[in-house]
């Protein structure tokens, strides 16, 4: 059975399929486009947890052996083959990717790529399942998701991804919770994987059980203490920039940090311990909010693997903001105040000003965070803007986001709140 991108299949129900081989192939005019095959075995966050459970030419082998790459000499190009029974019942998911390596740097893409396909294959009859030919839609990425097994109760599933990113294997493994960095004695035969985990002041026993979202959920603690905002409830939602300027950061896996930094802010705020979520150019769409259980791969396949969202134009901030202001205040109405991030590449429209103006009556703070060296002409005025209620909006302009820590954010993004807070209750705008 030929499979179409997007299209979910049975793997193991009605069926008694115990080891499954996904068979990767392609062609290449230029035998210079070198192409690797790999596996992320994911946790129910979708996340690797561990370096291990990356299986790759470099990791060729899974730690119980449920899970090995292999290079194949004819026809098929790779294989990875998987022992179902033998997963650990940790992990829910298998992402099946292809990469070039060393794309960027050397010029390569998958425009470079014929035909690639995956096969799955029984591995005990040898009889092909499903066959999935994609990527005819790709040209300048460096990498591809080809596809996801994924448990549906007790049964096993697949589905047929076929996106392509850009940045290459760093792009996916940032993607999927791990960093990646070239081994300095052998570059061209294996890559030292850690997992992502900022410095905090928090014990080692401590590091070795909490994963990226506890540890910074500590640090938010820590800030909201330093800010005497302890005890403060409110809802949380973040805006994303998703113009033409911010493909990169997409791709590269910055803006899914971005979502796990602001959603350690939304679990101590929030009684939900979610994140509502917005993205916009010219056009918005409010997606589905952001929890610690589909943290992993959020951006990828609510954002970036969903065809109904505009992408890439240009930006238009009034219509997102007058959408967030009706949830808040008409579709859920609430005293309970709103933090709102904002997050922009520069070029705000100057409407914006007059959309702030027109909230200052709301519970809704906005926190506008500019990231990237463009024009914030429009941002940079939000302290002296006059006419309003209280003073609603702060604007802080980190220009590597990726690169500030998660102290410094925390401080800098709460660094106004506690103040409007104060005036709010002060004006009724909230319960005191």
């Amino acid at each position: 059975m030929r499979l179409i991108k997007g299209q979910k299949v049975d793997l193991t129900k009605g069926r008694s399929v115990n080891k499954l081989v996904l068979k990767f192939g392609w062609t290449t005019a230029d035998a210079r486009v070198s192409i690797d095959a790999a596996a992320f075995l994911l946790s129910d966050r979708n996340r690797c947890e561990r370096d291990e459970n990356f299986i790759f030419y470099g990791n060729p082998v899974s730690i119980n052996e449920a899970v090995s790459h292999s290079v194949l000499q004819q026809g098929d190009k790779e294989a990875i083959s998987i022992t179902l029974s033998g997963l650990p019942v940790d992990i829910t998911r298998i992402a099946l990717t292809l990469t070039i390596y060393e794309g960027e740097q050397s010029g390569h893409s998958m425009k470079q790529v014929s035909a690639p396909y995956l096969r799955l294959v029984d591995g005990d009859s040898d009889e092909e399942l499903f066959v999935f030919d994609y990527g005819s839609d790709l040209s300048k990425e460096t990498a591809i998701v080809v596809g996801e097994l994924y448990r549906h109760g007790s049964e096993w599933k697949f589905s047929a991804i076929g996106s392509g990113f850009d940045g290459g294997l760093a792009a996916l493994c940032t993607n999927y919770g791990l960093d990646i960095e070239e081994a300095e004695e052998n570059k061209e035969v294996a890559a030292t994987l850690e997992l992502t985990v900022p410095l905090v002041p928090i014990t080692s026993e401590e590091k070795n059980v909490l994963s990226n979202i506890d540890l910074r959920k500590k640090i938010v603690q820590i800030t909201l203490e330093k800010k005497k905002l302890t005890g403060v409830t409110a809802r949380v939602g973040i805006v994303l920039d998703i113009t033409g300027s911010m493909r990169n950061l997409y791709a590269n896996g910055t803006v899914q940090e971005v979502v796990e930094r602001i959603l350690a802010v939304a679990c101590k705020f929030d009684d939900n311990h979610s994140l509502d979520v917005w993205v916009y150019d010219t056009e918005f769409s409010r997606l589905p909010p952001v929890t610690e259980q589909e943290l992993g791969s959020y951006v990828f396949t609510h954002i970036m693997n969903n065809n109904t969202i505009h992408k890439f134009g240009r930006n238009n901030e009034p219509p997102v903001m007058e959408d967030i202001i009706k949830k808040y205040t008409e579709e859920e109405p609430d005293s309970t105040p709103v933090f709102i991030i904002f997050i922009n590449d520069g070029g705000v429209v100057k409407p914006t000003k007059k959309v702030i103006t027109a909230a200052s009556v709301q519970p809704i703070f906005w926190q506008f965070v500019g990231i990237g060296n463009s024009d914030f002409e429009v941002l940079m005025q939000l302290d002296t803007m006059k006419g309003r209620l209280v003073d609603n909006a702060n604007f802080i302009h980190l220009e590597r986001i990726e690169q500030v820590t998660d102290e410094e954010l925390y401080d800098q993004l709460l660094n106004e709140f506690p103040l409007w807070l104060k005036a709010a209750k002060e004006k009724r705008i909230i319960r005191a």
